[in-house]
């Protein structure tokens, strides 16, 4: 089993523990175990949909007997009145699935949604938009998955698979230098490949990557589109570059437009609303 599939699965039992409980008794009081039903799932807001793929996934972990039809597949744009798929079996199991397929699907498809709008805004540009790690806990892989479904580029997953020495890094290890001799240092002694990635907060740091060198990618913290453009210039295209802080979408294209390979915005995973959709009897 790997990892992806491992944290969607303890995500979707946590979730139905924390639901039901010991019981839908809403539903055990006054549905028949043996009525079947449909349910649709409708569309009530523009946007692009996400999270179709997790909403089978959901439907069969508490109830393989319920049979999904799929009408519009994650990474379609869709307006109010789409149906996106139609769900048969059990009305117990219509009624006890539904909270947590919709909670999944619209956010996942207000974080499509809002990556697919910061991804046209960069379109004729080499720039890519890139998500972080201020997601909700428990939700990442989803929320990251979404991020890919509309058009984002995933940066690390988390702590594990990348090394991303930050300002806190550098400040406590004394230094540009020690950080990353020792990140270095730590990869060989554990036989680990990572990449490496360093946040440099003015010119004199990095100034001092560039000399010292041994990085992957340079990141600019908080820097203006015009010290980003003398960055991007002063790095050359030696290691892959990417912009953080304090960008929103109107200044987006004035990083784009500097010439850095990335830019990361929080905002598609921390800030978002959810689409808006139902899951309608029919």
């Amino acid at each position: 089993m790997n990892k992806e599939k491992e944290l969607i699965d303890k995500l979707i039992d946590l979730a139905f523990a924390e639901d039901i409980g010991d019981g839908d008794h809403t539903t055990l009081s006054c549905i028949p175990a043996t009525a079947m039903g449909k349910s649709k799932l409708l569309i009530k807001e523009a946007g692009v949909l996400a999270g179709i793929e997790v909403a089978k996934e959901i439907f069969n972990r508490f109830d393989p007997t319920m049979k999904v039809e799929v009408f519009i597949n994650d990474g379609t744009e869709v307006k109010p009145g789409d149906v996106a798929m139609v769900v048969e079996g059990k009305v117990q199991s219509l009624l006890q699935t539904e909270r947590l397929m919709l909670n999944v699907m619209q956010r996942m498809s207000g974080i499509a949604t809002m990556t697919r709008k910061y991804a046209k805004q960069l379109e004729g540009t080499h720039t890519r938009v890139l998500d972080t790690r201020k997601t909700t806990p428990g939700m990442r892989i989803l929320e990251k998955m979404a991020v890919k479904i509309g058009g984002g580029v995933n940066h690390r997953i988390g702590l594990f698979d990348m090394i991303l020495l930050k300002d806190n890094h550098v400040d406590f290890a004394g230094g540009i230098d020690k950080a990353i001799n020792r990140a270095k240092e730590y990869c060989k002694e554990k036989g680990k490949d990572l990449k490496i990635e360093i946040e440099v907060r003015n010119f004199d740091e990095l100034q001092q990557v560039l000399d010292l060198g041994g990085v992957d990618r340079i990141m600019f913290d908080n820097f203006t589109p015009e010290m980003t453009k003398k960055a991007v210039d002063m790095v050359a295209g030696k290691y892959e570059t990417e912009s953080s802080g304090g960008i929103t979408f109107d200044t987006l294209r004035d990083y784009a437009e500097c010439g850095v390979d990335f830019i990361s915005v929080g905002a598609l995973t921390h800030s978002v609303k959810g689409l808006d959709m139902s899951f309608k009897a029919c």
